[in-house]
């Protein structure tokens, strides 16, 4: 069995301008920003550069080959490809993985520290494990040894397309593609498409996984039917970082929708893609309908977030007045034990007793501060909130 190429895939949202800045870095290991210069070329090194090429292919794009047999081709929507064509049946797996601890450990370090300045990426996101789609590019194989080869890495098929060109098999994260007669551009580009397709999905789902985690994580905070004075600052507390999650991935869920129409465009403008598109066009549209469904459901978590820390803001205000009236006890307490002492004492001495009653007055007054601040902050205040089906989806 002849096996061709390999490739690995990877999409997070950058422009044109984040594009140069690469090839910037690719060529001479340098930035415009406030960034350790020492840092960067360590991590220019890393990647082993060979040649860099920039060009435009709908979009454009800088590619670049290694001294470890992969060659890197990044868009400027932030599509980014490896590709790897010292390969064979018996160093196959060894092989893919070989490129993915490429793209994991020396790639994605150095992009993450050259674009580190600016909004940060929500640890919510930062922390999910990124499962990359595989790519194995056969020349003129049987069916047979592309079900074989399903078999060796996933049990289940999820998809199976033929036509006079190329035949795919894919699983749910290997994708093997027999190519019959088509060159090796156009597979690419096929290639690139399902990347795309693939992750903007799987951001999505991350983003629709993450509604409910948040949704949760608040509800937690207002089904307490009441809370201590002294746990209300807590309760705002995780609040205002729930809600600064939330504005983050606001703003990445509303970069996305600039992205699909122009992919679209550049896929349905090229007729080597026609066949592939025959069957799978229909996926940008489910995509743009999908996306405007997460945005609904992101302002309706946006709108959640508010309420709760309205609510927890009125609460907290409640804390506040009941401890300006207990400071008014207070202060009353002692302008009457000086207005007894006023009318009790002609002039004012200095006694041993007059000493005693002072801190006698202080130490009462002390006392009693603590006490109704104590009181204050275990104090049970009502969450009132609407209560909702959750059962109803």
């Amino acid at each position: 069995m002849k096996i061709n190429s390999i490739y690995v895939g990877g999409w997070f949202q950058r422009t044109m301008l984040q594009l140069s800045e690469i090839y910037d870095f690719l060529r001479e290991g340098k930035s415009q920003l406030n960034l350790d210069s020492n840092k960067l070329m360590k991590f220019r090194k890393s990647l082993e550069i060979g040649k860099i090429d920039y060009g435009v292919a709908g979009e454009e794009y800088v590619e670049f080959t290694t001294a470890l047999n992969i060659k890197v081709k990044i868009f400027e929507d932030g599509l980014i490809t490896l590709k790897n064509e010292s390969v064979s049946e018996d160093t196959l797996f060894a092989d893919l993985e070989h490129v993915a601890n490429y793209y994991e450990t020396k790639l994605s370090p150095a992009f993450s520290y050259l674009f580190s300045l600016g909004a940060p990426v929500p640890k919510e996101l930062a922390n999910i494990e990124t499962v990359y789609p595989y790519f194995v590019v056969c020349d003129k194989v049987t069916k047979d040894d592309m079900t074989d080869l399903l078999a060796r890495t996933e049990k289940q098929k999820y998809f199976e397309f033929e036509n006079k060109k190329y035949d795919v098999i894919r699983g749910d994260k290997y994708y093997f593609i027999n190519n019959k007669s088509q060159s090796l551009e156009n597979i690419e580009r096929y290639i690139e498409e399902q990347v795309f397709i693939r992750e903007f999905k799987g951001q999505l789902h991350r983003y629709l996984n993450l509604h409910r985690i948040i949704w949760e994580k608040i509800d937690s905070v207002k089904e307490q039917a009441s809370v201590k004075g002294s746990d209300i600052v807590t309760f705002s507390s995780k609040l205002d970082g729930y809600a600064k999650t939330v504005n983050l991935i606001d703003g990445r869920i509303n970069q996305m929708s600039t992205y699909l129409p122009t992919r679209e465009k550049i896929a349905k403008s090229d007729p080597e893609l026609a066949e592939f598109l025959a069957i799978s066009g229909y996926r940008y549209e489910t995509l743009r309908d999908t996306l405007d469904y997460i945005k609904h459901l992101w302002t309706m978590t946006k709108n959640y977030v508010s309420s709760a820390q309205k609510l927890f803001d009125g609460l907290g205000s409640q804390v506040t007045e009941k401890s300006v009236d207990n400071l008014t006890i207070v202060t009353s307490m002692g302008v009457g034990a000086s207005l007894i002492g006023l009318f009790t004492e002609s002039a004012p001495e200095f006694t041993v007793f007059g000493f005693i009653y002072f801190f006698a007055l202080a130490i009462i007054g002390w006392g009693v501060n603590k006490l109704m601040s104590t009181i204050s902050k275990n104090r049970k205040y009502d969450v009132a909130d609407i209560e909702y089906d959750k059962n109803i989806k």
